[in-house]
């Protein structure tokens, strides 16, 4: 064997695992967490807060979901901490560790009929331990496919770690939908259960993906620093130092936050009060997701080209003039205008969601990219999206049914995210390779297998 070729076929070869591995790890997050939503809209209120009625109930729900978006943030601040400090690859196994547990224990609560009151109080608690898992799941996977992608290809191979949720989100749809095929007494007994149960299994995958990858080489050189003693604040301190990146960011993705949540939770009930089958409708959200995956994919790769800001502004305006049609169509409840609506969801949403592994690790210096990536991602889905489907109900119940009020709403939500799209500068180019603002000495940039000069 050639030996001249073997630093580059390992590095191709370590490239592929964090690719896979980052795919697996969200697709298990996004499973799971958003499993939750789609149950939290068609089984929880009538299974924990049986008292109520069955819209209150619902709204009870879905309050419950909202929690585990305020948790977020909180995970964010405590896995970018640690994924700051001792690396990405620890934090990210100790993340997937905690939402594969939270989940088969929802799975197994009894329910209110059994308990009373506790199980709302213990499902709550789970829906908090989900939140602080997925505060630090995506940041870190997004670094860890970011920090070892090729630099031309940043977009395109940090996008694996995005294209894992829709991917998850059709798995959880599929998951829900089979189990939904039970007779209702049943499905509402025991059958829910089965697919947060089945996540144990992921998480047996996704925990021996995450083991054979090795630590970022921008990371790396960033322990350089902390060797030599160079003085360096706490990631969340260097990040707070600065506030203004992490609230541009955050505002700057708020539409695609909100109108994730608002399709796959208030707009998957929204077509089964209308009358959608049950099962067809949580089919058709997977098809168009499944779409999703690939969408993310081509995005991304456009946005390498493009650069990252046309893109998703793009995807965001489309979505603005969308959304009132989209939801007619989803009030009329057949399978076939189901399936329309969520698909041509897909195509502007994808545009908003495929860049965003790359656009906002690439805000921050490596020192602080884990904790500033994952609090502005956060904050952004606890501003955006933890409510939405709350307010949404409300929305529509306030104003007799009609969707206009929905629409407005998630068109403004959409307008924020355009015009603090137009402050931030265009991040493609930016350079992974400082730590903050002190140059790396010479002696630890060697030239890499792929041809551009990156930190060993």
């Amino acid at each position: 064997m050639n030996t001249s070729q073997t630093p580059q076929a390992e590095s191709s070869k370590q490239l592929r695992k964090v690719l896979i591995s980052s795919y697996l790890g969200t697709m298990l997050e996004y499973y799971d967490f958003l499993l939750y939503g789609t149950a939290a809209a068609l089984v929880f209120g009538p299974v924990f807060f049986a008292n109520l009625s069955p819209i209150a109930g619902t709204i009870a729900s879905l309050g419950t979901f909202a929690v585990g978006y305020i948790a977020r943030p909180l995970g964010a601040v405590i896995f970018g901490h640690f994924g700051d400090k001792f690396g990405r690859k620890r934090a990210l196994l100790a993340s997937m560790w905690i939402m594969g547990l939270g989940s088969c224990l929802i799975g197994v609560i009894p329910s209110s009929a059994a308990i009373g009151s506790w199980a709302a109080i213990i499902l709550i608690l789970l829906r908090v331990v989900q939140g602080i898992a997925m505060g630090g799941e995506w940041g870190g996977a997004a670094l860890m496919a970011l920090e070892h992608a090729e630099t031309k290809k940043r977009g395109f191979q940090a996008a694996f770690t995005n294209a894992g949720g829709p991917s998850g989100s059709v798995l959880a749809t599929v998951a829900m939908a089979l189990v939904a095929l039970l007779p209702e007494q049943q499905f509402m007994s025991w059958g829910w259960r089965l697919p947060f149960l089945a996540s144990a299994a992921m998480l047996v995958l996704g925990i021996y993906m995450r083991r054979q990858i090795d630590e970022t080489p921008v990371f790396k050189a960033a322990i350089y620093h902390q060797e030599k003693k160079l003085k360096e604040a706490a990631p969340i301190v260097e990040v707070l130092k600065r506030p203004k990146t992490v609230i541009l960011v955050a505002l700057a993705i708020i539409g695609s936050s909100g109108m994730q949540t608002a399709f796959s939770t208030f707009g998957v009930t929204y077509a089964v009060q209308n009358g959608g089958d049950r099962t067809q409708v949580l089919m058709a959200f997977a098809i168009a997701w499944f779409f999703a995956i690939f969408l993310t994919l081509g995005y991304a790769k456009l946005s390498d080209r493009l650069g990252r800001r046309p893109v998703l502004i793009f995807g965001m305006a489309t979505l603005a003039l969308s959304v009132y049609p989209l939801f007619t169509l989803l009030g009329r409840g057949t399978f076939g205008s189901v399936v329309v609506a969520f698909i041509i969801f897909a195509v502007f949403h994808s545009a908003t969601y495929g860049p965003l592994a790359a656009f906002l690790p690439e805000q921050f210096s490596t020192r602080s990219r884990y904790t500033g990536a994952s609090l502005s991602n956060q904050l952004s889905t606890l501003l955006g999206a933890g409510f939405t489907p709350v307010i949404l109900g409300s929305l529509v119940a306030a104003n007799g049914g009609s969707i206009v009020p929905v629409a407005i709403y998630m068109a403004a939500m959409c307008a924020i995210s355009i015009t603090f799209l137009l402050i931030l500068r265009e991040s493609k180019d930016n350079d992974l390779e400082t730590v903050g603002t002190v140059p790396l000495p010479a002696e630890v940039r060697t030239p890499t297998p792929m041809g551009s000069e990156t930190i060993s």
